[in-house]
């Protein structure tokens, strides 16, 4: 079983130009897999909104629920780098809320690192956590969290203006301390211009093959989440089809009277059946 990565390994790959492999899990049996697999990384995201409790979007996680799932992901995978997602109001309110809250990541369930979005306005947050002794990825570009004040789910640094604010983001989160950044939706060339500017490993969702390795959603990745698919997805099987036509012919089967079968139900041992039968009869 290959060892878990720590942060060095990161840095080495990053010198390398060896890519990091990440996906979001949320629940045991998805990080076994993913951990049997080989990723490098699992993000238990507060995507888990969408993906597992059907939420419009991430806003009203709680930390209580991402710590259970993060709880469930960390048995399940073991010998991985484990990210918990901090999610909305956990960290905004103060530098005290952000160190408490993170704290709860490792002291609860045993994550590797923390993520929470945005760059300049919540670099005293990063250097707070930074300072507590946790390791933290930053998250720029596209910030679900704060899509309302972006004007929605919309691609970042599309201009000459807004491409520098984001580089402006990640400067500030690189200086803030935290070790490692993701960056969202934002366009290749800018995402590959941050990547070489920063001296900490930088990956992408939906922001180009030019940073130093890849998040995807794993709900999004395996076509389990029905709802939309942003642009950047690729999907590499159709999960949701498949479990829907095995519920179609498990209906179909017993309506049908074709389940179960003879070599699905537990029969009495042998010669018990009579006596039972006759029991009954003496009732």
């Amino acid at each position: 079983m290959a060892k878990k990565k720590a942060i060095h390994d990161f840095y080495r790959m990053k010198a390398s130009g060896e890519k990091v492999t990440w996906l979001t899990s949320y629940d045991f049996p998805t990080a076994q897999f993913a951990e049997a697999a080989g990723l490098d990384m699992i993000l238990v995201g507060d995507s888990l909104g969408m993906c597992v409790y059907g939420y419009n979007g991430t806003v009203s996680v709680t930390m209580d629920q991402c710590i259970v799932h993060c709880e469930a992901v960390r048995r399940g995978a073991p010998n991985t780098f484990i990210v918990g997602d901090m999610p909305f109001m956990s960290y905004q309110a103060s530098d005290e809320d952000a160190v408490r809250n993170a704290g709860r990541f490792l002291k609860e369930a045993d994550v590797d690192a923390i993520k929470l979005e945005g760059g300049v306005r919540v670099a005293s947050r990063i250097k707070a956590i930074v300072e507590a002794g946790i390791v933290v990825i930053g998250h720029i570009g596209l910030t679900p969290q704060s899509s309302g004040a972006l004007g929605g789910h919309k691609a970042q640094g599309r201009t000459a203006r807004d491409a520098a604010m984001v580089v402006e983001d990640a400067l500030a989160v690189q200086e803030a301390g935290a070790q490692m950044l993701l960056v969202e939706a934002v366009p290749p060339e800018v995402a590959e211009y941050i990547t070489k500017q920063l001296t900490i490993p930088v990956f992408s969702i939906g922001a180009g093959k030019g940073c130093d390795g890849q998040l995807l959603i794993v709900s999004d990745l395996i076509g389990q989440f029905q709802a939309f698919t942003p642009k950047f997805v690729k999907k590499y099987c159709d999960v949701a089809a498949m479990i829907t036509n095995a519920m179609k012919a498990y209906c179909e089967d017993v309506r049908g009277g074709r389940f179960p079968e003879d070599q699905h139900c537990y029969h009495m041992i042998e010669g018990e059946k009579d006596k039972f039968i006759a029991d009954m009869e003496k009732q």
